[in-house]
């Protein structure tokens, strides 16, 4: 996931509205794989490049998880440095931006025509 070049980040108050700056900001996003590309897909993140966890980890991203249900895929992370910081940081990196290029093949992540990236997902629930 990550932001196109020149793409804007996302709010860094909150998303969708709700919600005010917490010390830990939390992402939530959606993609698909395309069809007949799961076990590609899936493939390929047991391969992830060293060099795109270093520029994760530098965003200050961390708690990483990515989630599969059919061709349905679901990520989470925590944002150490804010969720702007960490799509500002992704959305300026040419090494998320050749892992994109890279995972097109495989992924239908959509665009948010506000923002760019991925789509996020509305928080509705949070139990501390």
């Amino acid at each position: 996931g990550g932001l196109r070049r020149g793409a804007t980040a996302p709010r860094a108050t909150g998303f969708c509205g709700k919600g005010g700056a917490r010390q830990m900001q939390r992402y939530a996003g959606k993609a698909a794989s395309r069809p007949g590309k799961r076990a590609e897909y899936i493939r390929r993140h047991d391969e992830i490049w060293q060099e795109m966890k270093d520029v994760l980890k530098g965003a200050g991203i961390c708690n990483y998880s990515i989630w599969i249900s059919g061709d349905e895929v679901f990520g989470y992370y925590e944002c150490e440095k804010g969720a702007a910081h960490a799509a500002e940081m992704q959305a300026k990196s040419p090494v998320v931006e050749r892992w994109n290029e890279y995972m097109a093949a495989v992924l239908d992540m959509g665009r948010d025509e506000e923002t760019g990236a991925q789509p996020r997902l509305c928080e509705v629930f949070y139990l501390p």
